[in-house]
């Protein structure tokens, strides 16, 4: 307090404590009377400088007895800048339905309650600002830069219905800004980026009905940001460019219910106890999701990127699909397969008892693996999809094999075979010589005792390598199977 007398002889040479002298017109003697009380001072767009309301702000005049100062103007045009850089604002502002000609500029300054609500203005600059209320500029138009890099405001920030326009540039640029009683932007319309990088939202961040409009760069930039409660893109949320939350922390629900976005989600690293993506269209861009930890996953089959990233991520609970569903989910990486979308999703499953789409999970990952595979590791591949389904499947090659002995036993009643010693031979049995061609053990004696005449030979070759290919093709899925488990 022992500075007020050096800056305001500084900035308001014509102001003295308690006496502005002649200076002042008739709508800033208004302005001057009602500040000791704190009374709204209603103007019909007449002219008040900001130097006046800065040297009220900063204490030229005391309280009257008992009450509280604060200067509340509406309807007033604000000549100049209103600057008060480092000062100490032992009151609130409260400026409704007011033009102010300058950028109101508090950096770096100790302040009270700021409101400056349905107004217009050139931009607005808090740079370091300790707020011990609620910064509100609601309902305002804005043509410029809201810069509120490490600012902290005790109460909650309140930019409803704020139309900010600064397209190409930050729309609202800050960076480590910490509020405390949440920060409530619904219903904006903001043209430019929105950037809250390493931000901290103790209360909760709200973009309902917001619209975000930096196409082609970042409609919203918020890496590192951390928000305790809730996160809510939803109601109508647009945003008309990329989307980044690499490395934030939502202690709560990261929602974007009925949203659309035109362009990327980067939200890598990204940790929240809900990730709601049921957005109303479906999504432009990419959807990175790469090594985030996430509670519950709830989305919609219907509005999913063409090229979602999973790879690394990490969720204790999926809602809204089934399994073809979410098959084709983790198959979307533009980086081609990765196993592990496929090892979390079938975890999922045999944490809620679905062994069965487990087991279908891993079977589609070896499919897709397969494409990844050399021509040898392909072909392999493929019998074994076939014939036992990479072991997931075994009762194909049961199937199999009964087609494969049904055919044999028709074939060889039909074109009986030869004995070879006509004297020693047993009798010709085609079920049990297709069994021991099909078996590679000679179990019944028949395979060593008669020939196949005419083509028949071919189909006693082609038995006895299925034979051997359901055989090994089975004990190599049970082998992989068993040594999953």
């Amino acid at each position: 307090m022992a500075d007020i007398p050096r800056i305001l002889g500084r900035l308001l040479p014509t102001f003295r404590r308690d006496s502005p002298g002649d200076s002042l017109s008739p709508a800033e003697r208004k302005v001057w009377d009602a500040y000791p009380t704190g009374a709204w001072v209603e103007l019909d767009g007449e002219p008040v400088r900001a130097e006046l309301i800065a040297s009220l702000l900063l204490g030229v005049r005391d309280a009257a007895p008992g009450q509280v100062p604060a200067v509340r103007l509406r309807g007033a045009r604000v000549t100049g800048t209103l600057t008060i850089l480092g000062g100490s604002i032992g009151c609130e502002l409260s400026l409704d339905r007011c033009e102010l000609e300058g950028r109101p500029d508090f950096t770096e300054s100790t302040t009270k309650t700021i409101r400056i609500v349905n107004s217009r203005m050139p931009g607005f600059c808090g740079g370091g600002v300790r707020m011990d209320g609620h910064l509100s500029l609601s309902g305002s138009e804005i043509s410029g830069e809201v810069r509120l890099p490490r600012a902290q405001i005790n109460g909650g920030l309140r930019m409803l219905g704020t139309t900010v326009r600064n397209l190409g540039e930050w729309a609202i640029f800050s960076g480590s800004l910490v509020v405390e009683a949440g920060a409530f932007l619904d219903n904006a319309d903001i043209s430019g980026g929105v950037r809250l990088v390493g931000a901290r939202m103790n209360g909760g961040l709200f973009l309902r009905g917001t619209t975000l409009r930096n196409p082609g760069g970042d409609a919203l930039l918020a890496d590192n940001l951390i928000v305790e409660d809730v996160m809510e893109c939803t109601e109508g949320f647009t945003a008309e460019g990329a989307i980044g939350l690499r490395g934030a922390r939502v202690n709560g629900t990261l929602s974007f219910r009925d949203g659309e976005l035109q362009g990327d989600l980067r939200c890598a690293f990204l940790e929240a106890r809900e990730l709601v993506l049921h957005f109303a269209t479906p999504i432009e861009g990419t959807v990175n999701l790469v090594y985030s930890k996430i509670g519950i996953i709830f989305d919609d089959p219907a509005v999913w990127p063409e090229r979602l990233r999973l790879n690394g991520a990490v969720y204790e609970a999926l809602r809204g699909n089934g399994i073809e569903d979410r098959v084709r989910w983790v198959a979307r990486d533009p980086q081609g397969f990765r196993p592990q979308p496929y090892e979390q999703l079938a975890a999922w499953y045999i944490r809620d008892g679905n062994e069965e789409l487990a087991r279908r999970t891993q079977l589609a990952k070896l499919r897709a693996r397969r494409a990844t595979l050399r021509p040898g590791g392909r072909f392999w591949g493929r019998v074994l999809d076939v014939t036992v389904g990479y072991g997931y499947r075994p009762w194909l090659a049961c199937v199999w094999f009964a087609l494969l002995l049904t055919a044999g036993t028709v074939t060889f009643t039909l074109v009986e075979p030869r004995p070879i010693k006509p004297a020693e031979s047993p009798r010709f049995n085609a079920f049990a010589y297709t069994l021991d061609l099909l078996i590679p053990i000679n179990a019944f004696g028949q395979r060593g005792a008669f020939d196949p005449v005419g083509w028949t030979p071919w189909l006693a070759y082609a038995l006895i390598a299925s034979g051997w290919i359901l055989a090994t093709a089975l004990i190599t899925g049970a082998a992989r199977v068993l040594r999953r488990g």
